[in-house]
């Protein structure tokens, strides 16, 4: 996978506490079934257990041409960082760098970030009460004054919702419980991926113009 690029389709957010198997073996299935880039939370294991689980889940990736990023400033041995809202600032220096932005005045304050996730679209089980909800909008809004590709996030659940956030101009979306939370991860992921696929449109150009 070259060095610039940024996420993009479905990018799986983790949550061991809400997996219905052990974590490795979700993201497994997830990539199974067409997921690319997987951000990895976790934040209260301890750095050592975090960071060989970062390895286990690098190969994962890797056999199917995917790139882990890791949540907060920490890269775990690797080169791939999602920063909160609150800071740092400036960012570390890393080979790719997103932050979590939920309006405009955090688009405002990036530097040198590669991508934002934004959120709430919809209102989230993982966090309830927590918005209020952008809607896909408010989400368009947003996007389209923010400086990097923007990965939508909050209640994607449904291939509807999928598609209604990359019409509105997402370069993808960040899917948590949706998949965690599955009997079938693959079979939630393949759903969402191909609705996370923009429809190509050709226009028709006549020869008399």
């Amino acid at each position: 996978m070259s060095g610039d690029a940024v996420p993009s389709g479905v990018v799986l957010l983790t949550d061991r506490w809400q997996a219905r198997r052990p974590l490795t073996a979700v993201v497994a299935a997830a990539v199974a079934g067409g997921v690319r880039w997987v951000v990895l939370r976790e934040k209260d294991l301890f750095r050592e257990a975090r960071a060989a689980l970062a390895a286990e889940l690098r190969v994962i990736l890797a056999d199917a041409g995917g790139r882990l990023v890791v949540a907060g400033p920490d890269p775990l041995d690797g080169d791939a960082v999602h920063l909160p809202a609150a800071g740092p600032y400036p960012p570390p220096a890393a080979g790719l760098v997103g932050r979590s932005c939920h309006d405009a005045a955090e688009l405002a304050r990036l530097t040198t970030e590669d991508y934002v996730t934004l959120s709430p679209v919809f209102p989230t089980r993982t966090k309830p009460g927590y918005g209020p909800p952008l809607h896909p909008a408010g989400l368009r809004e947003l996007i389209a004054i923010s400086p990097v590709p923007v990965l939508a996030l909050g209640g994607i659940e449904t291939p509807d919702r999928v598609a209604a956030c990359v019409a509105a101009g997402a370069a993808g979306v960040a899917v948590l419980g949706a998949i965690m939370r599955a009997d079938d991860p693959t079979e939630v992921a393949t759903t969402l991926t191909a609705a996370a696929v923009p429809e190509a449109v050709t226009p028709v150009i006549s020869r008399n113009q």
